[in-house]
């Protein structure tokens, strides 16, 4: 890991427009869980329903896909990569570098927020707010490396995040079987499933596939962001 790279990279996600959207939006599940807490709607299944649907399905992969393709693409696209690239500095450093940096914005503005309303809900009853706040964890390191692999391969990263992340996790991973296999939000619901007795927390997916193809498509997907980086010419950049 490079702490020069690590640096600018926090200085201009967190100085951009984008800033305001992580920020926005663990605002908002904040917000209404005080909501529902002062107004007593806040038993265990509404509790974890709001969880698992505003956390783990909506702030985790719209946050992963902000942090994820913000933390390079947008170099790539303006041409300031080049000056990384012609420095004597291992591909695989600065991928790994830009990863650690979503993997840490996803975590401030998307786990903690999850569990900070967890436990404005219903605390730590059943688990469920510690076993949620591991699942986001897990599922936003595999969301980060994918959406910054994404940010390598292609210039119309942000659409092709944000068309994976509305339909394919949201609708297909959700209601079609087939899909839910092939889901980081399943996987990780999966892993909260294994962590937590409450009825309303449950995943078809095997825990011991689900942990697999985690580590997997986070390993892949590092891999091939390291290895496009490797092939992008710095002229491409100019």
């Amino acid at each position: 890991m490079n702490s020069t790279i690590a640096m600018i990279t926090f200085r201009s996600m967190l100085g951009r427009k984008r800033a305001l959207l992580l920020l926005g939006l663990p605002l908002i599940l904040l917000v209404l869980a005080v909501i529902l807490r002062l107004v007593g709607q806040n038993d265990l299944d509404v509790s974890s329903d709001v969880l698992q649907r505003f956390g783990l399905a909506t702030l985790l992969p719209l946050l992963s896909l902000i942090a994820g393709t913000g933390v390079i693409a947008p170099e790539i696209d303006d041409g300031q990569i080049m000056y990384v690239l012609t420095k004597p500095i291992p591909r695989e450093v600065i991928v790994l570098t830009k990863l650690m940096v979503a993997i840490v914005l996803v975590t401030v503005f998307a786990v903690v927020p999850t569990l900070l309303a967890g436990l404005i809900l219903i605390g730590t009853t059943a688990q469920v707010t510690p076993a949620l706040t591991i699942g986001l964890l897990v599922g936003g390191i595999a969301y980060s490396s994918v959406f910054v692999a994404l940010g390598v391969a292609s210039r119309n990263a942000a659409t092709i995040g944000l068309l994976y992340a509305l339909v394919w996790e949201s609708l297909l991973g959700s209601f079609a079987p087939g899909a839910k296999s092939a889901s980081i939000q399943q996987w990780s619901l999966s892993v909260t499933d294994s962590l937590t007795g409450a009825s309303s927390i449950e995943s078809s997916v095997n825990l011991t596939a689900s942990v697999t193809l985690l580590i997997v498509v986070t390993l892949v997907s590092a891999f091939l962001a390291t290895f496009r980086l490797r092939t992008l010419p710095v002229a491409n950049a100019e």
